[in-house]
């Protein structure tokens, strides 16, 4: 491979560093080769969808794009009979490839049997941000992997023990209710356990006592967001920002916006771009505009 800071991703073929990348970079990482030309019609929409795949998987493999009017002996010593013909090398050798345009889909699967898929680097940050107790970091990068990856079950179950060690603990519970009763494996029964040892945890005397005054005057506002405060403080920041709107519905200016600084601040704690943290922030807009 190169030398470069950044893998080369897309390159032109000719005769002058056919050997180079052909051959020579295969052996360092996959090569995918595109063969192509101006009038075929089927090449034009199968090279953006390789381009595409190739600035995606960031450097995992090279594209090398050979023009085949321009390249004849190169296509005629690949062997190449039609165009597009795509073709996968690895250590010197073609194999893998097809004919023809082929959906991302199958040329997805292709690349899947050669190269890591495009999250596991996050994958491997999030697996070492949880063990360095850095717990919201992990979550931040589990919820994209998890949905990368086509919400694959053992990366969900990482996402939702990420999330009970970020103390986001309605977050979890909504994530286990949404596994199939058949995909109730050991390791979903483990985050069950997990996830309901966590939630006894956080019940605290003073939040039941709060729980039960407020019940008996619901619309108590001081209670209501000292209430708020150990709901953060327990993990449970959906109720800890339902209280808050609920007192900034009724007082926008609550305590002198110190109701409006806890929403902003347990918002923030979120961290950015948190779905939860959208979704109260959109509340809060549409209460002030």
């Amino acid at each position: 491979m190169l030398d470069n800071a950044a893998p080369e991703t897309i390159v032109h073929i000719d005769e002058s560093n056919a050997a180079r990348y052909l051959i020579e970079e295969s052996m360092q990482r996959p090569v995918v080769v595109d063969f192509w030309a101006d009038w075929c019609g089927p090449c034009k929409s199968l090279s953006p969808v390789l381009e595409k795949l190739a600035n995606e998987y960031a450097g995992a493999f090279l594209l090398a794009m050979v023009n085949a009017d321009e390249q004849q002996m190169i296509a005629q010593q690949f062997g190449v009979r039609s165009l597009p013909t795509v073709m996968v090398m690895k250590d010197g050798q073609p194999v893998d490839g097809f004919a023809g345009a082929q959906p991302e889909t199958a040329i997805r699967e292709m690349l899947e049997k050669f190269l890591p898929s495009p999250y596991e680097a996050a994958l491997a940050e999030a697996q070492t941000q949880l063990e360095a107790g850095n717990a919201s970091e992990a979550v931040a990068l589990l919820r994209g992997v998890y949905e990368e990856s086509g919400k694959r079950q053992d990366i969900g179950m990482m996402l939702c023990h990420a999330l009970i060690e970020a103390k986001r603990l309605d977050d979890a519970q909504a994530l286990l209710d949404a596994v199939p009763m058949a995909d109730q494996d050991a390791l979903y029964e483990q985050m069950k356990a997990q996830l309901d040892l966590a939630r006894e945890a956080s019940r605290s005397p003073e939040l039941v006592a709060l729980e039960e005054a407020l019940a008996k005057d619901p619309d108590d506002l001081d209670l209501r967001e000292q209430i708020a405060v150990q709901y953060s403080t327990s993990g449970q920041y959906r109720e800890a920002l339902e209280s808050l709107i609920f007192i900034l519905e009724r007082d926008i200016n609550h305590k002198d916006g110190a109701a409006k600084k806890a929403l902003l601040d347990t918002i923030a704690s979120l961290g950015k771009g948190d779905p939860l943290a959208v979704e109260y922030q959109r509340k809060l807009f549409s209460l002030l505009y």
